[in-house]
């Protein structure tokens, strides 16, 4: 099929790479002139575990072209994808901007019957509102459908969750709108679920609603677990071996980040408060998770005395692991009370070092987790790498001004961290 996708982030590329990769020609839309020519050599614009392989193969083997025209490559596809941003604006709701910009460019480039699809997360009626912005430039409601389809991705592991969905989405006003998905999915061999525009939008905004929520619950618990001796991973583990709830999202942790959770929580209660009901349940989820930070990090200060003078080692800074992405990272919550404290900060990420310098230039970086702990009063773990999971923390200690250790990941068991001359603290714990 001749596909478009209009956006390079994590949805628009990942979503460009594989289905060339599975034999479609297919256009990826870029207007960023620095990313544009990023894209054309061969190299993403963002980290993610397998897409510079597939974008490589896929320019060399034709089935994946770069533009910076939404008219133009609208008008050689069947299908066009929009995957482009949707930030949250000043009031916390989806900010449309993009997505109504790109409606336009697209409505100009239909000469054919053309489906167009929200692939990006938007609220309750936006496909309406993408299907009025082309009607309103005299198109013809014969000539294009507009289709919900939403993603399910999970930065870090994108590529495989394109390739091995739990579930298709397709959202349609008329039901052979959905013809064409089904077609282009069919290699997949994943379920289909065929709904309507608004059901299919409902359907992203829940699914990462409740999965937020697991985790803000499981956090919740965490924090009774500390003050009563319980053992929040044996209590995880036991909820989570009832079928009916499931071990996953039920890690007590530092709590939920990225670009997906944050703004779909807070979009889901702007819409609810559009639709007139109060959605209280979320709004303490989000609490919950506002709050689980600054708890773990006042335990440090504590501990410590409080961070003037006092030197912190973290150990990760991306918002999980396999990316580089730090929106909504709890390291930059770390990070900026240290310092505002008069405290120092020094870190190691395998790859979100440089976005988080652009934000703090005045933390040292450095290139290797041994490196991280040298003349530090404490290591906070951040981030869930792997490659902090086997660390030798003899050798990680023997450096320290003291043997800290603060695990916001529970990585480590505390009997081994002890072993080793720490004070453990963890999630929990």
């Amino acid at each position: 099929m001749k596909i478009s996708v209009i956006g390079t982030g994590y949805v628009g590329l990942v979503t460009g790479v594989v289905l060339a990769h599975l034999g479609n020609d297919v256009t990826c839309v870029e207007i960023d002139p620095h990313k544009l020519e990023m894209l054309r050599n061969g190299v993403p614009p963002i980290y993610e575990p397998g897409v510079e392989d597939l974008l490589r193969h896929g320019l060399e083997e034709g089935f994946l072209k770069i533009s910076d025209s939404v008219v133009e490559a609208t008008q050689a596809s069947e299908i066009v994808f929009i995957a482009v941003g949707t930030p949250p604006a000043t009031d916390g709701a989806p900010d449309l901007t993009a997505v109504r910009a790109v409606a336009v460019e697209i409505a100009k480039g239909i000469k054919q019957h053309t489906v167009v699809v929200n692939k990006s997360t938007v609220p309750v009626g936006s496909g309406d509102m993408v299907e009025e912005i082309i009607l309103s430039a005299g198109v013809s409601p014969d000539l294009f459908d507009v289709v919900s389809n939403p993603e399910f991705l999970r930065e870090g592991s994108a590529v495989r969750d394109t390739l091995e969905p739990d579930r298709i989405i397709i959202g349609v006003n008329r039901k052979d709108a959905a013809s064409k998905l089904v077609e282009l999915y069919a290699p997949l061999e994943r379920p289909i679920m065929i709904t309507d525009l608004n059901s299919a939008e409902m359907i992203k905004y829940a699914s990462n609603s409740f999965l937020a929520m697991k985790i803000s619950f499981i956090n919740a618990i965490s924090r009774i677990c500390e003050e009563c001796g319980a053992n929040v991973a044996d209590v995880s583990k036991g909820i989570g071996l009832d079928s009916r709830i499931g071990s996953q999202f039920l890690q007590a942790g530092l709590g939920w980040g990225g670009s997906c959770f944050p703004k779909d929580v807070q979009g889901l209660v702007k819409v609810s408060q559009q639709f007139g009901y109060d959605f209280k349940l979320l709004r303490e989820v989000i609490n919950i998770n506002a709050d689980q930070t600054a708890h773990f990090v006042n335990r440090l200060r504590t501990r410590l005395g409080g961070f003037q003078g006092k030197t912190i080692a973290l150990m990760g800074l991306a918002f999980k692991p396999n990316t580089d992405d730090i929106r909504d990272a709890k390291s930059l919550e770390v990070i900026e009370t240290v310092l505002n404290e008069g405290g120092k900060v020094q870190a190691y990420d395998p790859v979100a070092t440089e976005n988080v310098k652009a934000i703090f230039p005045n933390i040292t970086c450095v290139d290797g987790v041994y490196e991280v702990s040298k003349g530090a009063d404490a290591i906070m773990i951040i981030t869930e790498w792997n490659e902090f999971k086997q660390l030798d923390l003899g050798r990680l200690g023997k450096t320290m001004n003291s043997r800290i250790i603060f695990d916001g990941r529970r990585l480590y068991k505390q009997d081994y961290a002890e072993k080793h001359g720490f004070e453990y603290y963890t999630i929990g714990g």
